[in-house]
């Protein structure tokens, strides 16, 4: 039983720590050599020294005695504090050897315990939304291509009598109705799922206007690339400012002013944008082209819009991702 207690490991983490406060044979050599040198210095200066000059005699002796001294024990205490820099480095060491010995234990043996319930959750809404943003890009894509396929056709003169005549080289968007607040709020934020019947047909609705179509595109664009390295909008919570801040952004001013646009505060999402942007050429023409075409669309729907359209829009994905690009590449600043 003595031979079993003898040679069981010890438990990682539960180290005696009392040996960093003993006496070791180091602060025995240090006390010794100081008795012996105070010694034999002080009966020099006291035995073996006239009596004439005190003063300098006195100045003397306390160079010769206490330097010597001081050096001993710096010495000693160097000698210490190494000591128990080697001694924290093995326990460091056989800390991690025991988690790596049991982790290769655990594969071996099969053993495998469940993940946490909220490890599983998080998981599941990544899955969730990276199926959302799919089934959103890829409506996007059909209704582009369809679109494409067929192009809006001028209508004809003969249908109605009460439609007005147009002249040759109208473009085709000039016929159709202004693009609604709400449509393009909502075709900014991107549908919620595959189901929602509402938020497509607000997206049709404003690819179908010109501008519109852009900023969306470009939205599309870097929201794809910010998925990428796991940035999704719905994680950021973002502070958000007052219309009034959204209002001097859109006639102008930068800087300072308009810092508390600002809001997202994610670090780790800054740091993987920020990454990103000074190393991938691709992500960072993407995310300038995306700023250049949300400043000029919102400074366009900024006149005609409300407060709450104002704070409707800014609780949009684009808006979020405006707020995360921006404060990467020093808008707020």
């Amino acid at each position: 039983m003595a031979d079993e207690k003898q040679t069981r490991p010890t438990p990682p983490g539960l180290y005696d720590r009392s040996e960093a406060n003993t006496v070791t044979g180091v602060e025995v050599a240090a006390v010794a050599a100081t008795v012996i040198w105070v010694l034999l210095s002080g009966g020099y200066f006291m035995f073996g020294q006239p009596t004439e000059g005190a003063g300098i005699r006195f100045l003397l002796a306390l160079m010769v005695i206490v330097l010597p001294v001081s050096l001993i024990w710096v010495a000693a205490l160097s000698a210490r504090s190494a000591r128990m820099m080697r001694s924290e480095s093995a326990r460091l060491q056989a800390a991690i050897d025991a988690i790596r010995q049991a982790y290769v234990s655990q594969v071996q043996k099969g053993r495998s315990e469940p993940p946490h319930p909220g490890l599983l959750k998080r998981l599941d809404e990544i899955a969730a939304g990276q199926k959302n943003l799919e089934a959103t890009l890829a409506m996007i894509g059909a209704t582009r291509m369809a679109e494409a396929a067929h192009p809006a056709q001028m209508p004809d003169a003969t249908m109605t009598d009460d439609q007005p005549a147009l002249s040759l080289g109208t473009p085709a968007e000039a016929l159709q109705p202004p693009l609604s607040n709400a449509d393009f709020i909502t075709a900014l934020n991107f549908p919620e799922t595959a189901e929602d019947v509402e938020g497509f047909n607000a997206l049709r609705r404003a690819l179908k206007d010109r501008n519109a179509a852009h900023l969306i595109q470009a939205a599309q664009d870097i929201l794809t690339l910010l998925s990428q390295d796991g940035i999704y909008m719905d994680d950021l919570r973002p502070d958000l400012a007052r219309p009034e801040v959204w209002r001097a952004f859109a006639q102008g001013a930068r800087g300072r002013a308009i810092a508390a646009l600002g809001g997202v505060r994610d670090r780790s999402s800054l740091a993987l944008a920020q990454g990103r942007m000074k190393q991938d050429p691709i992500f960072r023409d993407a995310a300038h082209h995306f700023l250049r075409r949300f400043d000029r669309s919102f400074a366009g729907f900024e006149p005609n819009a409300s407060d709450t359209e104002i704070t409707d829009f800014a609780g949009t994905r684009s808006a979020r991702a405006f707020m995360l690009l921006g404060r990467v590449a020093g808008t707020f600043d």
